[in-house]
C-alpha cells in the first residue's frame, strides 16, 4: 500500500515501548521494534502484531547509546520496511542515587542511553524525513525532566535535555513539514513499579491527584495522536501524562 505508514521504536522490548509498537501497529503502521538483546519474547511479539494487525514487524538489534549502532538499525528499517514516517525515541534506563553517592559511571550511563541514544537516532533518521518532506518524531521524556526528582540527577538531566533537543529541532525541520513533539510520563505500572510493596505504591499515588499510575497504554494512547493526522498543528511541545502530578 503506497501510503502505508512506518514508525520505528526504540526500546520497545518491553514496557512502554512494547505498548506504543502494539498501539500503532493496531492503528495500520507497519512497525520496526528496536531491542538490545534478543529473546523468545521478541519472536512471539513479532508473530502477534503480524497476524493480529496485518502489518510488517520488523525487529531490529542496536545499542543507542552508540552511533554506528543506531545507524545500522536506521539502515535495516528502511531495508525491510521502505521508510520511516515516525520515530518514537523510547530507549531509556535508570540508575538512581544520590549525587553525593552516584558512581561517575552510573551519571555517564543514564546519559548515553537516554540523552545521546536520542540524538544518535534521530540524527540518523532526519535526513530521510527531510528528504520526503514529512515525518513525525516524538521524544519520551519524563515529568521528572519537568520538574526535577530527589534521587535522580542523573535521570533528571538526561530528560530535561531531551526537552531542550525536543524545542530546538522542532524549530530546525518545521519547515519541512516535520513535527517534534516529547510525552512527560508521570509514574507508569511496569514491572519497575510492580516490584514496589503496597505501602510504597500507596504513597506515590498520595502524590498524584487522580489517585493512581497511569498504564502504559496511557502513554501509549498519547503517542498515536502525536503521530497522526489530527495533530498536525502540534510541534515543539512536551505534554504530560502523569494524572495531574505537575501542573
Amino acid at each position: 500500500m503506497e501510503n502505508k505508514k512506518t514508525a520505528l521504536i526504540t526500546g520497545a522490548a518491553r514496557g512502554i515501548g512494547k505498548e506504543i509498537a502494539m498501539k500503532l501497529a493496531k492503528e495500520g503502521y507497519d512497525v520496526a521494534i528496536n531491542y538490545r538483546a534478543m529473546n523468545e519474547e521478541l519472536e512471539t511479539l513479532k508473530q502477534e502484531i503480524e497476524t493480529d494487525f496485518h502489518v510488517k514487524c520488523a525487529l531490529v538489534q542496536g545499542d543507542v547509546s552508540k552511533f554506528e549502532e543506531a545507524e545500522k538499525m536506521v539502515k535495516e528499517t528502511i531495508e525491510q520496511l521502505g521508510k520511516i514516517d515516525v520515530l518514537v525515541n523510547n530507549a531509556g534506563i535508570t540508575k538512581d542515587g544520590l549525587l553525593m553517592r552516584m558512581a561517575k559511571e552510573d551519571f555517564e550511563s543514564v546519559i548515553d542511553i537516554n540523552l545521546v541514544g536520542t540524538f544518535n537516532v534521530t540524527r540518523n533518521v532526519i535526513p530521510l524525513m527531510i528528504k520526503q518532506k514529512s515525518g513525525r518524531v516524538i521524544n519520551i521524556s519524563s515529568v521528572v525532566g519537568v520538574a526535577g526528582n530527589a534521587g535522580q540527577t542523573n535521570y533528571s538531566a538526561s530528560k530535561a535535555g531531551i526537552i531542550g533537543f525536543t524545542k530546538s529541532l522542532a524549530r530546525e525541520v518545521a519547515s519541512r513539514n516535520i513535527l517534534v513533539n516529547a510525552v512527560a510520563p508521570g509514574f507508569i505500572a511496569t514491572d519497575m513499579t510492580n516490584a514496589l510493596n503496597d505501602t510504597q505504591k500507596e504513597n506515590i499515588n498520595t502524590q498524584i491527584p487522580l489517585k493512581r499510575m497511569g498504564t502504559p497504554e496511557d502513554v501509549a494512547n498519547l503517542v498515536k495522536f502525536l503521530a497522526s493526522e489530527q495533530a498536525s498543528y502540534i510541534t515543539g511541545q512536551t505534554i504530560n501524562v502523569d494524572g495531574g502530578m505537575v501542573m
